[in-house]
């Protein structure tokens, strides 16, 4: 049973965050932000947004330049 558990974790684990954890920090970043200055009575609408083009962007420069994001091995041959 805990194989299966372990198994169910691992593949959630690799499909939110994948090859790159910097765009799934920033979108959790993103949403915490949102529900912050939501709560605080301010308009949070463009953060969101924001944030995905900020991400995305960065992304593509990096794969530009052959880089991988850092703190992690890669897991390819």
């Amino acid at each position: 049973m805990s194989g299966l558990l372990r198994g169910f974790a691992r593949f959630w684990i690799g499909f939110v965050i994948g090859d790159d954890w910097v765009i799934a920090a920033t979108v959790a970043a993103a949403l915490l932000g949102t529900w912050g200055l939501t709560a605080a009575g301010l308009p949070a609408w463009w953060l969101v947004p924001t944030a995905v083009v900020w991400a995305a962007w960065v992304s593509l420069r990096r794969a530009a330049r052959g880089e991988r994001p850092r703190g992690r091995a890669s897991r390819r041959g």
